[in-house]
């Protein structure tokens, strides 16, 4: 297998854990720590496919996906996000560089919003009472799948 073919089902196999977290999140309002794992896990190898080097750039992701995790821990914190989300929003930090991570925060919060409001809307139609979960593994997925589509695309151009 070449490198080039180890990258194209790294992001086929990421893309598919994805597209299963945001589908179960959708569903149970959770997501299994072992599909956060196996996406962190996966980073290793992801980083040896593109010949990434230990300094500076795995530590540069080290770096990001531990503020990442420190950031969003205190949204945990406050009751602003579960924990499903930060540890996926964590492990995709080890996938994707800074600048393409902020497009994916600035993506998600966007797909966010809509979800939130589609489900409002949704709460008032039913007339449904009590607090409003927001599935947010759904944003945080779709906002990653956006991010990724360009070097999964690319590789088949």
């Amino acid at each position: 297998m070449t490198l080039e073919s180890l990258q194209v089902w790294l992001l086929l196999v990421l893309g598919a854990l994805l597209v299963w977290v945001g589908i179960e999140d959708a569903r149970t309002r959770e997501i299994a720590n072992w599909k956060n794992a196996a996406i962190a896990l996966l980073a290793p190898v992801w980083w040896w496919a593109l010949g990434v080097t230990p300094w500076p750039g795995i530590a540069e992701q080290l770096l990001l996906a531990a503020v990442v995790f420190a950031v969003f821990c205190a949204c945990f914190h406050m009751g602003w996000m579960g924990g499903g989300d930060v540890k996926l929003l964590a492990a995709l930090a080890l996938w994707l560089p800074a600048g393409v991570f902020l497009t994916m925060l600035i993506v998600m919060s966007l797909a966010g919003g809509v979800l939130t409001l589609a489900m409002l809307i949704e709460q008032r139609w039913r007339r449904c009472e009590g607090p409003l979960e927001i599935p947010y593994g759904v944003a945080i997925a779709f906002a990653a799948l956006m991010s990724l589509r360009e070097p999964i695309l690319n590789q088949f151009a």
